[in-house]
């Protein structure tokens, strides 16, 4: 059961910090925390961090913060959500595995979810169906699509990818251009490194899965992967590609979220989500997201680890910054229930 806006009962201070604690409101408890402890000591830096990680601002997840405000280990687990802003930087974070940030991804779509904010669900969901694919590609490149790590074989003799001007190639022109960049951003500045991840690294996704899910002309690009796995891969590219197809990604566009004009109902993500579900389930990837699993897009995680090959549950981060900073907080045991 959704938890109610208003208590049934007045509440103290500290109860009213434990209460935004609980519903992840981490810019109101770290604002207002200083106003009502005399000394709320780590609770505003570890709001920060929370607020980070709520909002999938990954290029600050390891952001300098106190060492003493944020525990290690949750300071280690975002710093697996995170995108290395340098090439040289470590340890490699997202670049290194995609699967963690997709936990994470899921828990802020639940999170946004049960807050009702439609606006960030679709933004999530967005970002999601932007690095499905690279998620697919994990199991065979060893990694999550790190510019630094790319194999020598995408520049085989015969191979178009990253080729700018080759008719063969069904890459679109932006696609194209991420190609060719990324083939050599890693011996760039920091500055083209991060220009790079803000305007191309998600075209980059989509060229990669184009190459073994759709690609009319074959070339040598894709041939480094063992033949054993192109079958899988390939369906599972396809799969990711129809994701950001579906009526659930398109909503965003469609509504539209962030121009002004309003913000889909609950009732109209769970319709289009309905939709999508049976767009997908064309084949044994697909129809993992008729799966039953208990997320409020019922199937979504199911889907997720069916890309990836690999299970991704639903992160506890943000759960779990909420529980320390009640923990911090320190307020009685609040009276009744529903908070």
């Amino acid at each position: 059961m959704d938890e109610p806006l208003v208590p049934p009962y007045p509440l103290a201070p500290l109860d009213l910090l434990t209460a935004l604690a609980r519903r992840y409101a981490f810019g109101d408890l770290g604002a207002l925390a200083p106003l009502v402890m005399p000394e709320p000591g780590a609770i505003p830096a570890l709001c920060e961090f929370g607020q980070r990680l709520l909002t999938l601002d990954a290029e600050d997840f390891a952001a300098e913060v106190d060492a003493k405000a944020v525990p290690a280990a949750l300071r280690r687990r975002a710093r697996e959500c995170h995108m290395p802003q340098t090439p040289r930087e470590q340890p490699r974070g997202a670049l290194s595995s995609l699967r963690p940030a997709y936990g994470l991804l899921l828990e802020v779509i639940q999170v946004r979810w049960q807050r009702r904010e439609l606006s960030s669900v679709m933004s999530a969901l967005h970002i999601a169906s932007e690095y499905l694919p690279l998620l697919a590609f994990e199991p065979v490149l060893g990694h999550a699509g790190d510019p630094a790590r790319w194999p020598q074989g995408l520049r085989a003799e015969g191979s178009r990818f990253g080729v700018i001007g080759d008719r063969d190639c069904d890459h679109t022109k932006p696609e194209k251009s991420a190609a060719e960049r990324t083939l050599r951003v890693a011996h760039e500045p920091g500055e083209g490194w991060r220009a790079y991840f803000d305007r191309q690294h998600s075209q980059l996704s989509g060229a990669m899965a184009a190459c073994v899910a759709k690609c009319r002309k074959p070339c040598t690009a894709m041939d480094w992967i063992p033949e054993p796995a192109r079958e899988g891969l390939g369906l599972r590219c396809k799969v990711a590609l129809a994701f950001a197809d579906t009526p659930l990604v398109r909503l965003r566009h469609a509504a539209p979220v962030g121009h002004g004009f309003g913000v889909p109902s609950p009732e109209e993500v769970l319709d289009a989500w309905e939709r999508s579900r049976s767009y997908l389930d064309k084949n044994d990837i697909g129809h993992e997201a008729s799966r039953e699993d208990g997320f409020p897009l019922p199937g979504l995680p199911s889907l997720f680890s069916a890309v990836a090959a690999a299970p991704i549950a639903t992160s506890a981060l943000l759960s779990d910054v909420a529980a320390h900073l009640v923990t911090l907080i320190g307020a009685p045991a609040l009276r009744g229930a529903g908070v």
